[in-house]
């Protein structure tokens, strides 16, 4: 028998196999434990659980955010006025700013300090409906402060109720230390900290940024070669300020995402077709950075791309902490249909960290996560700024916020 089931609601499913994004318009799920046991019409629902009426509001899977850099030490407030004034992103950080400066607050910072200044960020995308959420390294650069943001992440995931994953991006810039070494640095990343990430657990992909400012196609061989060989899958920021051909590289790796993609050209986007690699798209920090080279959503639409949508917070180009504002730039700048973004913060996000079998959409067997809203349909998610519509989130099959939750 159910433990719980969920009636009276519209469930869009984002099941794939199911036409319109699986919508059933009266429908109702049951959950047992953590899992869905049953969807279906609301007439044909188990009897006998406990029930929640959803009112008629609209369910979803919960919203993913598949990347962001949310631990991290200090902030970037001062570059966003150089950037207004005039200076760019690579002159920034040639300047000594940019990474390297979150680097310097980053390491100077605590375990506990960093925890709770990521659990301030986390909580309105928590809020937000958001039930899953990739965390990267990359703002410590030696192995102690590498390893210490990689834990707290998890504790993120222990602590509160998110589905954590984890990626170790040692390789986003070449920090102090290695000036002028860049080729030491990936050795010194491969040789020392990469291991004591593996051997810890503390890492479930490996990420890089392969760009004119960050690594070679090269350095970034030899470090995914090194992730394969440890049984890690990687991902890449790639293209975002130039087409350096990271795409086809990540490819070549069966690579979870590739994400940024600005520049990419049409080699790239047959080669992430070809190996099921996913287009993680970043609206926040295309719109923080006022760039003005748009993804080639149109060539990854037809080329059958899966398309993911996320934050990208981060304290220098994207300090975003919203789903739906997410969604709504992703719309507005780049063209995406309100479907295609949601898809993008459900099945395909899920698929950016490898978890498409167990979250991203509501199917039985998976995990039990979705959100209820409160808007007349799936579209107004991507349509209001500054809104958010978000009623009740359900973690793991547990009604997390007492304060939002549905009448018996």
């Amino acid at each position: 028998m159910s433990e719980l089931v969920v009636h009276n609601a519209r469930v869009m499913t984002c099941d794939p196999d199911r036409p319109g994004l699986g919508m059933i318009d009266r429908g109702a799920l049951a959950i047992a434990g953590d899992a869905i046991r049953w969807i279906g019409g609301d007439a044909e629902r188990p009897r006998g659980a406990r029930e929640i009426d959803a009112g008629g509001r609209l369910v979803t899977p919960g919203l993913i955010d598949c990347h962001t850099h949310l631990v991290y030490g200090g902030d970037r407030a001062a570059e966003f006025e150089l950037r207004l004034s005039g200076a760019t992103y690579e002159q920034i950080a040639r300047a000594g700013g940019g990474i390297r400066s979150t680097v310097k607050a980053t390491r100077a910072a605590d375990a506990d300090s960093l925890f709770a200044s990521a659990r301030n960020r986390l909580q309105p995308l928590l809020a937000e409906g958001v039930t899953g959420i990739e965390i990267k390294s990359g703002y410590g650069l030696d192995r102690e402060t590498e390893l210490r943001m990689l834990r707290v992440a998890r504790r993120l995931g222990n602590e509160l109720p998110v589905t954590v994953r984890t990626s170790f991006l040692g390789a986003h810039t070449v920090p102090p230390e290695f000036d002028g070494r860049a080729d030491a640095y990936i050795d010194f990343l491969i040789s020392d900290v990469l291991p004591a990430v593996s051997e810890a657990g503390l890492a479930d992909s490996v990420d890089a940024f392969c760009e004119t400012i960050g690594f070679t196609l090269l350095q970034t061989k030899r470090l995914f070669e090194a992730a394969a060989a440890r049984g890690l899958a990687v991902r890449l920021h790639a293209e975002q300020l130039s087409d350096m051909k990271g795409a086809v590289l990540a490819s070549h790796f069966k690579a979870l995402s590739a994400d940024h993609l600005e520049w990419l050209e049409a080699d790239g986007v047959a080669a992430l077709a070809a190996a099921g690699t996913v287009a993680v798209l970043l609206p926040g920090a295309y719109y923080f950075l006022r760039d003005t080279t748009p993804p080639p959503i149109a060539a990854l639409r037809a080329a059958g791309v899966p398309m993911a949508v996320a934050t990208d917070c981060n304290p220098g180009t994207s300090p975003m902490t919203s789903m739906l504002l997410a969604l709504n730039m992703a719309c507005t700048l780049w063209r995406l249909t309100p479907q295609e973004a949601l898809a993008g913060a459900t099945i395909h996000a899920a698929r950016a960290l490898g978890r498409q079998d167990d979250i991203g959409t509501l199917e039985v067997g998976k995990r039990a996560d979705f959100a209820l809203w409160d808007i007349a349909r799936p579209a107004d998610l991507s349509y209001a700024i500054g809104f958010n519509p978000c009623r009740a989130v359900v973690n793991g099959g547990v009604l997390r916020d007492p304060a939002v939750r549905l009448p018996d």
